[in-house]
């Protein structure tokens, strides 16, 4: 059973996570409607996942993210569960260490599916469909230089952005599992990661998911 922290000032939806999770198979350990109170109850219960709102009356959480961390330690991973569908956020909250973002929109099962990506060690992003499509560079019209990633590798890594698993991925692309793990293999070679976790985080880093129309094109 996955074990986190949520920090939400949202009573009703809170109350109602903390029935719903353990049904789930996860356990909730604490909660917090502050950004102070989250990181007291992180600090004291090391969860492995802290799921946290953006927007408290303490202040916006992504401006914290570095704090709630530090009171979790190494293990621990944040997940950012909000309202807000700007993809910059998204971009923002991986850069500073987030492991996942999820909107409430999503649902409850995107949210438990997110809650278990991330406890394995797999990046997750969970948007409405627009927003999702924006994060991975469908809707932009800008390009990042790919040139070490082939097309099959660029396609992998936007599908891990979305938190997809191998075979998951083959079915999306048409390919063996046994294909998607010789690309994902290339991709972490070539941006010099050894983890799915760790390509993600560098490639919203350095915004390589703006560019899906530019490896589109190469196909």
């Amino acid at each position: 059973m996955a074990r986190l922290v949520l920090g939400d000032d949202h009573a009703v939806f809170v109350d109602a996570l903390v029935t719903v999770l353990p049904q789930r198979g996860i356990e909730v350990l604490a909660t917090a409607d502050t950004i102070e109170g989250t990181v007291g109850v992180v600090r004291d219960n090391a969860p492995e996942v802290c799921l946290v709102e953006r927007f408290f009356v303490d202040g916006d959480s992504l401006d914290f993210l570095h704090e709630i961390m530090a009171a979790g330690g190494p293990h621990m991973r944040v997940v950012l569960l909000t309202a807000d569908r700007e993809p910059a956020a998204v971009r923002r909250a991986m850069r500073a260490g987030a492991a996942g973002y999820v909107n409430k929109m999503c649902g409850l099962t995107a949210l438990v599916e997110a809650v278990g990506k991330v406890c394995a060690g797999q990046p997750v992003t969970r948007l409405p469909a627009l927003a999702q499509r924006r994060i991975c560079g469908e809707d932009s019209g800008r390009g990042a230089p790919l040139e070490e990633l082939t097309p099959r590798e660029h396609e992998c890594l936007r599908l891990l952005a979305t938190g997809a698993h191998t075979a998951n991925m083959a079915r999306s692309l048409g390919i063996s599992t046994a294909t998607v793990r010789s690309h994902v293999q290339g991709l972490l070679t070539k941006l010099g990661v050894h983890s799915r976790l760790e390509a993600v985080t560098l490639a919203i880093r350095h915004s390589l998911l703006d560019s899906g129309d530019a490896a589109e094109r190469q196909r």
